[in-house]
């Protein structure tokens, strides 16, 4: 008798796109300037808008050098102390935070049901501030409020990290989105890249309502020589909110609206899919009922990203394929959050290879 037990079969090995070498690839292809990241020293992350090309290169040449070296990691943070605070459900976002914290040697005080704390008795954001400024080194702010992280800004000393307002911004999950990309494909990376090389991307997801496809658009912007084209995808009339669509072309970004998918998979590089929105108290479904599965006419070679967690609009049997890029981009958004969180806390130094 064959015993077919999970129990007995061998752990599943990592695939290609979760492996070393393409981080390597990413770091080697990129010159190392300090500069960019020194200057994230003590700053607030808050908005993708934040963050130039520069800046946004150095960071995700740290990233793969700490995904693709870990037996030589430093600790530049032993002594310091992270504060997890998570006021809005999550899964991903805030094990990916605490994880990047303790491989850099961090101590956590985690928060994850605001009933536990002085909320509660309806103590202001700006006084949690000011405690929040005795007890950690940083702050990682997960609010359904969009203003909340903003109302603690003038209150604090030590620096936060937005993961999520609402439905305004996700920043770090879209340096994870842009750090899977050009892991996929360094050569993006190349101002002078050919025309026949740019990418079309397609996003199902509404930027008005959804913080993780605001934040995306915002960083592929400061990419425009490597897209050809985003298009959007979603049945609403008005996905953008005023001037958000200008700002996006203003900055070199071609972007158009659609609503046939099956139809444009064929001529598209990379599918960004995500169903879901924080409304008023809770997630909901949003904008459109589009489904990607194996029966989809996927353009041979392209890859899909899902800031996860999914629905039915991604199918499981997507999973073993070589489509399947977004349990590799939750993967890599570990090591986004290390070199960005080193940065912060002034200790990039410590792990670059020249101070």
């Amino acid at each position: 008798m064959v015993d077919d037990s999970p129990l007995h079969k061998p752990l599943r090995p990592k695939d290609g796109t979760a492996g070393i070498e393409r981080p390597r690839a990413l770091a080697d292809s990129i010159p190392e300037q300090a500069g960019p990241l020194l200057a994230l020293a003590s700053r607030h992350v808050v908005s993708a808008r934040q963050f130039d090309r520069a800046t946004l290169e150095q960071l995700f040449r740290l990233s793969a050098q700490y995904e693709s070296t870990p037996a030589l990691m430093h600790l530049p943070l032993q002594g310091k102390i992270l504060i997890s605070a998570f006021y809005e459900p999550s899964t991903r976002t805030r094990l990916s935070f605490e994880s990047a914290w303790h491989r850099l040697g961090g101590d956590i005080m985690s928060i994850t049901d605001p009933k536990s704390t002085g909320m509660a008795k309806g103590e202001s954001i700006q006084d949690i501030a000011e405690m929040f400024n005795n007890y950690g080194d940083v702050i990682v702010l997960r609010n359904n409020e969009d203003r909340a992280v903003y109302d603690m800004l003038d209150s604090l000393r030590i620096p936060i990290v937005n993961a999520g307002n609402g439905i305004d911004e996700h920043p770090t999950q879209a340096l994870a989105d842009l750090y899977t990309i050009f892991k996929w494909r360094p050569d993006l990376l190349d101002q002078d890249l050919p025309a026949d090389q740019r990418i079309r991307v397609g996003i199902i997801g509404v930027p008005n309502r959804m913080r993780t496809v605001r934040s995306l658009l915002l960083l592929l912007a400061r990419f425009p020589e490597a897209v050809d084209e985003v298009v959007l995808f979603t049945d609403e009339d008005s996905p953008f909110d005023p001037d958000q669509r200008e700002e996006l072309e203003s900055a070199g970004l071609r972007l158009r609206v659609a609503r046939d998918l099956d139809s444009e998979l064929p001529g598209l590089d990379v599918i960004y899919i995500n169903a879901i929105a924080w409304v008023g108290d809770g997630y909901e479904e949003l904008g459109t009922d589009l489904k990607l599965s194996t029966q989809s006419p996927l353009k041979p070679g392209s890859i899909i990203l899902h800031p996860l967690a999914r629905g039915e609009e991604l199918s499981t049997d997507l999973d073993p394929t070589p489509h399947n890029w977004y349990f590799a981009q939750a993967r890599g958004a570990v090591f986004v959050r290390m070199a960005l969180l080193t940065c912060m806390v002034r200790r990039v130094s410590e792990v670059m290879d020249t101070p």
